[in-house]
């Protein structure tokens, strides 16, 4: 299926987890955080959000300053 993730198009599995994808994709680093269809996904559900067929996924990393 087709997705966005970060303003790039790119395929992944039917049914795929968030934690999953991420892992796959190497970004499941501390700080990160992730929002799908401009709603942010609380990281203790992406073991149990599937990706679904169009989902524009944006992915960023906190970062802290001052």
């Amino acid at each position: 299926m087709n997705i966005t993730l970060n303003d790039t198009p790119m395929e992944c599995d039917e049914g795929i987890m968030v934690e999953t994808l991420l892992a796959g994709l190497d970004r499941l680093q501390p700080g990160t955080a992730l929002a799908i269809n401009q709603t942010i996904v609380p990281r203790d559900e992406w073991a149990t959000r599937p990706i679904r067929s169009g989902d524009d996924i944006l992915l960023f990393q906190a970062i802290a300053g001052g």
